[in-house]
């Protein structure tokens, strides 16, 4: 998770203040099916780092649960502009995980979201390396 949070502010350092008004915001709503909620979360982790670790216009993925109901999942998506999440929809490591959990998903809506205060986000994860 550190080093997650360690690219996301290299990244967000050096993007936000030029891409803040081309930047992409979506929450991810996923409800997974609970006898294969291990199994998933497994193939999530290895789709976000890899998102993160080999896309340049991949800001974060950042996967989450609720504490009280694990089967309902959140990620928070931010790509420098809507290029690069169309780019991150082609990829092979994309594609494995879309095709691999389809039957695992009980329900999927996607929320695109806007930032209030982008130039906030950099001291954010300034603060989390503290």
């Amino acid at each position: 998770m550190k080093y997650l949070l360690v690219l996301l502010l290299i990244f967000t350092c050096n993007m936000v203040s030029a891409q803040s008004e081309n930047m992409m915001i979506r929450l991810s709503e996923i409800e997974i099916d609970s006898n294969y909620l291990k199994e998933y979360k497994a193939i999530l982790q290895e789709e976000s780092r890899a998102s993160v670790r080999l896309e340049i216009g991949v800001i974060a993925i950042y996967p989450m649960y609720q504490k009280e109901s694990p089967t309902q999942i959140r990620i928070l998506e931010i790509y420098s502009n809507r290029q690069a999440y169309e780019a991150h929809l082609k990829t092979p490591h994309f594609q494995k995980y879309k095709t691999s959990t389809f039957k695992m998903v009980k329900s999927l809506k996607l929320v695109d979201m806007d930032s209030i205060d982008s130039p906030t986000m950099t001291e954010i994860f300034r603060k989390i390396q503290k």
